[in-house]
């Protein structure tokens, strides 16, 4: 069985903890936080630690989970590899692309451990549907991508986490936290990029140093053409929208639902994303699709999972979309 660890017991670790609960090859052998007072929710054959390091220096691990703010993914993740324990990271892959590409160079040089990104919503039954369909060509070539982000955040929610407002710890606002889901899966879906025209701007009067809203224009190398728009100024937290436009078809995601819309107006639901009770439900239910694949491939050596190389994209068209908004022109994707 594979001796799992969780470093960070913030917001995201439940979905993790009972991941790992419910896998039979795997099973929770020490957790870290620097808040000594969560110890008493576990189990006392848990070993509970404060120090990652100290952690990882007493604990024959075979995987660890890192759950941890933005600015601690890429020294913790490194710490790890270099120790030879192979990492699930949470999302953002790091804080900008300068530090994902020393990620990047982490994993080629360290072949034999494995880092796993968690960009889960890529296992929603909803958008493997769409990408099947995206890949399979039938409806024509892709004309245009629509990805739209509503949600809402309350002043208290930087009060409570001051580092969310913070350029530095969190590495941006809206895009970094809140979008950068709907970024990666614009990216599958349209291909590489040619050039991106941005911007980012705060509409709410909070005290923080982070965009609560960016739009940008996505051309993609193919000739689609790609729309992306995310606030947390929303009253609400709203549905998550995606559309695809084929030369021959037009598909939706919204809800959790896909749906193909015909010329007519008549919509065809083709496929749902399984709900998870009791969780947010922008986290979906596909961590434990992410976790339970990432476990089988460490245990058959196996290499289907999310990549280092696989998130850069996304990082590298948030870095894009703030260069474009401070110069006021279109970035050119290679300079990344």
């Amino acid at each position: 069985m594979l001796k799992v660890a969780v470093i960070g017991l913030g917001d995201i670790s439940g979905i993790h903890l009972a991941a790992i609960q419910a896998n039979p090859n795997a099973y929770l052998a020490a957790v870290c936080d620097i808040n000594e007072g969560l110890k008493n929710g576990f189990d006392p054959k848990v070993n509970f630690y404060t120090d990652y390091q100290q952690m990882l220096e007493s604990e024959a691990l075979d995987c660890v989970h890192v759950c941890l703010p933005h600015y601690l993914h890429y020294p913790v993740t490194k710490a790890c590899v270099e120790k030879g324990v192979h990492v699930i990271q949470e999302k953002p892959l790091a804080l900008n692309t300068d530090e994902g590409m020393e990620l990047l160079k982490l994993e080629e040089e360290n072949s034999n451990v494995k880092i796993c990104v968690c960009f889960q919503n890529r296992y929603n039954e909803s958008f493997e549907t769409l990408l099947k369909i995206a890949r399979k060509g039938i409806y024509g070539t892709v004309l245009g991508v629509k990805g739209l982000v509503t949600w809402f955040r309350p002043r208290e929610y930087y009060e409570a986490k001051p580092w969310r407002g913070i350029m530095k710890y969190a590495g941006g606002g809206v895009m970094i936290n809140q979008s950068i889901h709907t970024l990666d899966l614009m990216q599958l879906l349209g291909g590489d990029i040619e050039d991106i025209r941005g911007t980012i701007s705060q509409l709410l009067q909070y005290d923080i140093e982070v965009e609560d809203t960016a739009s940008s224009h996505i051309q993609f190398k193919n000739g689609a053409r790609g729309l992306f728009f995310a606030t947390i100024a929303n009253a609400e937290n709203s549905s998550v929208e995606l559309e695809i436009l084929f030369e021959k078809a037009k598909f939706s995601i919204k809800d959790s639902i896909l749906t193909r819309i015909h010329e007519n107006g008549e919509r065809e639901d083709l496929a749902e994303d399984i709900k998870l009770p009791g969780s947010k439900f922008y986290y979906g239910a596909s961590h434990v699709k992410l976790i339970n694949r990432f476990y089988d491939c460490i245990i058959q050596n196996a290499h289907d999972y999310v990549h280092v190389k696989d998130a850069l994209p996304s990082i590298k068209m948030i870095d894009a979309i703030r260069k474009s908004s401070e110069q006021k022109k279109e970035i050119i994707m290679e300079v990344f």
